[in-house]
């Protein structure tokens, strides 16, 4: 009997077809991707056009002017505090309980979008679901 201890082969991991297969994975990649530079975001803006005739001009509306100071008027009444609150019951009282009514809102150009935009929201919570955008053109000065 030969209980000799004989020398094991030691076990390892022979990295080289790993290596081989993550060159042949990164050259696929590098292959098949293209790159491409985006510019600019495509936005869908308003637009705003003078000259076109307002449709219905007989028709009773409510019209709210937003100026560049962030001034809020509502049928030539002006508003102390433009917040979403004196929004709402000033909208309400000039509405008389009707809220199909169209709200008219003109901008200045120079205004601020919050201020519009929290004039739209108090508008929307009232009940107003015809509402208008315009803006008023800048005056230039004279030469």
């Amino acid at each position: 009997m030969n209980f000799r201890r004989t020398r094991r082969e030691e076990v390892g991991v022979n990295l080289t077809p790993l290596i081989d297969v993550v060159f042949l994975l990164l050259i696929f990649f590098m292959v098949s991707t293209t790159f491409t530079r985006e510019t600019q975001l495509q936005l869908d803006l308003p637009e705003s056009a003078s000259g076109e005739p307002v449709e219905n001009q007989n028709l009773e509306q409510i019209e709210v002017l937003v100026s560049a100071a962030g001034e809020v008027t509502i049928n030539g009444k002006s508003l102390i505090n433009p917040n979403l609150d004196s929004l709402q019951t000033a909208l309400q009282r000039e509405a008389g309980g009707n809220n199909s009514l169209p709200v008219v809102i003109t901008a200045d150009a120079k205004a601020s979008h919050q201020s519009v935009i929290t004039v739209m929201d108090a508008a929307g919570q009232q009940g107003f679901s015809r509402l208008r955008l315009t803006t008023n053109e800048l005056e230039t000065p004279a030469q």
